[in-house]
This record gives C-alpha cells, structure tokens and sequence, in this order.
C-alpha cells in the first residue's frame, strides 16, 4: 500500500502560523517538560517496602525465675522509697511498635520516682524520651533492673 505524501495531504495548512492565545499564556518549558516526566503509579509503594523491612524484636518471655527476681528487686526498691529514698537504677524494659508487631528493648539509668502496684507501673523521674507515654514502664514490659541498691540480689543464693 502506498500512502499520501503528508506534505500534499496538508498543503494548505502547513504554512501557516502557531496559534498563540491571548487568554492563557504560554507555558514554560519546564512545565512542559514535567508533563512528561515519569509518572509514579505505585506512588507510597517504597515506603510501605521500607516499613516492611524495618525490623523489630520480639518479646522475651521470662521464666519463673526471673519474675521472681525481678520482683523482689520491686520490693526492695519499694523499702527505699518508703523511707524516703530515690534510688537510681539501670532499666531494661520492652516498647511495643506502633506500626507493627514486636518492639525494641531500651535501656535507661534513672531515679524511681514511685512504684504502683495497682497499675503495675514503675515511675522514673526524669521521663526520659525512650519511655512510654507519662513515663511509667509496665511491670510486664521490664526485662532487668540494676543498681547499687539491688546488685546484692543478682548474686546466686548457696
């Protein structure tokens, strides 16, 4: 098949001037050029990859023994701050994530501000910014706590 030469086709319109409008004016390059630049149909699909692959830990679930030093650790920090002493202490404690399951393991040195055996809430004084919201770890979350105050209960009974 042979097809029309375009130049005869469109003779009578070929020479004549660009339209220019008088009621818009006329785009800038770089605007023209944005038109055509790539267009992101999976726009937010990156960060939801990143998110993904940002890790977190787990839980650690404590034996027996464990909560059982750790509470008495509780009480013995409890003594002290019946007799008016603020004792400093180094926390471990777990924040769970916002976004995903599991969390981070966090480590702050404080003074114990109280401890509230009906929230099951130790209370730090300065509420550092690795804390939860108001500053209070749950009994639950902590991993270990250690002090000058408590390192005698670390020791191994005979």
């Amino acid at each position: 098949m042979n097809e029309p030469d375009p130049r005869i086709v469109y003779k009578d319109i070929i020479r004549l001037p660009h339209h220019q409008s008088a009621v818009h004016p006329q785009m800038s390059l770089a605007d023209r050029a944005a038109q055509f630049s790539a267009y992101k149909a999976l726009s937010g699909y990156e960060d939801m990859v990143t998110e993904e692959a940002r890790l977190t830990d787990e839980q650690i679930e404590l034996g027996e023994a464990q909560k059982e030093l750790l509470n008495r650790k509780l009480l013995r920090l409890a003594e002290y701050l019946a007799n008016g002493t603020h004792p400093s202490v180094t926390v471990t404690f777990f924040v769970p994530d916002v976004w995903k399951e599991g969390g981070h393991y966090h480590t702050v040195t404080d003074e114990i501000r109280r401890i509230d055996p009906v929230e099951r809430k130790l209370c730090l004084v300065s509420g550092s910014s690795r804390l939860p919201a108001g500053g209070a770890i749950s009994f639950d979350d902590l991993l270990d706590l250690h002090g000058a105050c408590l390192d005698e209960l670390d020791l191994p009974t005979a």
